[in-house]
Parts: structure tokens; sequence; C-alpha cells
């Protein structure tokens, strides 16, 4: 299993390794609609037969499907292409089940569920860690981490800098349909996991922020130098330690 999963990572990096794959990913998930190879091959100023074996590396990959356009015309259907994360967004069961279960935390006010949500997160990150992580010199090294998590995660981040700022841009959230229904739930639990994994590396201090649904597919989140003296990343407080659930 170890040797399966590690093949699979292999082949999801390589086929991030190229600029034009990149680019022709970020047309799917810009567009509102699937998109065929002749259009792939002008949003991307590239050669069709160029974009076919590019998006055959991507499929390849998990990170693209295809499907037959049954829109009625005659002859051969052609093949219309969109990112996976986008065809994540069905009603599955486990898409049933994660929205019934945030239902029932969506409980309470909103700093309730937010407080709850993100302890979650915060735990979550704790029993995920397989061992001691080396620490962050600075807050890009422990950016750089954090971005290697949400990867591993299914998140398909990419890391960029915006000013002293850092910012992880979260491409395909593998919850986004419940996200969109409970963001204070699900989103909460994300920003706890951002939190703990900054915290395993002993990051410098540090504001932290997560923005859900900035485009339709996209989330961001912010890593800044903190303005004033801190203490470090603490854990949120646990459901009912003062009084409040």
């Amino acid at each position: 299993m170890n040797d399966d999963r590690a093949g699979e990572r292999s082949q999801t990096h390589g086929a991030l390794a190229v600029a034009s794959r990149l680019r022709l990913l970020d047309a799917l998930r810009a567009s509102e609609r699937p998109l065929d190879v002749r259009e792939l091959a002008a949003a991307c100023g590239l050669h069709v037969t160029t974009i076919r074996f590019h998006l055959d590396v991507l499929t390849d990959a998990g990170l693209v499907i295809s499907r037959a356009d049954r829109s009625g015309t005659r002859g051969r259907p052609r093949r219309l292409y969109l990112p996976a994360s986008h065809a994540a967004d069905g009603s599955s069961g486990y898409q049933l089940l994660s929205g019934i279960l945030a239902s029932q935390w969506a409980a309470g006010d909103g700093d309730q569920r937010a407080r709850r949500a993100e302890r979650a997160g915060w735990d979550w990150g704790g029993q995920r860690r397989p061992g001691p992580a080396a620490a962050a010199a600075t807050l890009t090294e422990a950016a750089v981490h954090v971005n290697a998590v949400f990867a591993e995660l299914g998140f398909d981040p990419d890391l960029a800098r915006d000013g002293d700022n850092l910012q992880i841009r979260l491409h395909a959230c593998p919850f986004r349909a419940v996200a969109a229904t409970h963001p204070d739930v699900v989103c909460s639990v994300h920003l706890g996991l951002l939190r703990r994994t900054l915290a395993d590396v002993d990051a410098p201090p540090a504001a932290v922020s997560l923005r859900p649904f900035v485009e339709p597919h996209l989330c961001l989140a912010q890593i800044s130098p903190a303005t004033a003296p801190v203490e470090g990343l603490q854990a949120p407080p646990s459901p009912g330690v003062g009084g409040k659930p």
C-alpha cells in the first residue's frame, strides 16, 4: 500500500511539474463549464495535439476527467474536460454523511460553531502528524510546510507571497459541497488544521486567516507576521471550557 501511495503521489507531482499543464489546469478551473480541446488550445495558446498530450497526463494523474458531450448533435460526440475537483461536488454517500454531521455541528451561534470546529481541526492536525516536524526558522519555511500538508490532503494548493504576507491558494477543497452549505463549520475545521500545522513546526508569531470562496473554486489562507507581541499559536479552547459550549 505504501508503494502504491508513493507511486500515486509521484505521478501527481510529475503531472504538475510542467508550466503548460498548470496553465491548462488553471483554464479548466476558471471555466464555468467543461471545455473541449480546441477551446483549451485557444485559451492556453497551444497546439491541439499538445493539449491532448497534456490532458492525457493530467487524466492519468487523476487531476482531470472527461466525458462525452451529449448535446444531441450528429456524429461522433466530442470529449469535454473538467477538473476532477469540480466533478467531486456531487451528492455521493460520503458527501451526504458529511453534510449530516456538519448540520448537527451547526447548532448554536456563529462563534460557538466556529470555536467547536476550529478545535476539531486543531485536534485532527495533531492526530495526522506522523512524527515530530522540524522547527521552522521563518514564516516562509512554516508556510512551505503548511502547503505540503494541504497538498497531501488533496487541496491542490499553491504558495505565493503578497508583500510580507504569505498566501496559500486552495484550488480543490475535498469538502467543497459541504463547505458551501456550512462554511462556518467546515472552513473553521481547516483553520484549526492550519493553526495546528504552524504550531507543530514552532512557527514565528503570525496572524492567520482563511477566506472561503474568494472565487467559486478558490479559498485563500493567509499567514502574516504578527503586528503585536503574541505568545505563539495556541490551541483553541475545548468545547465546554470556561462555561462556553
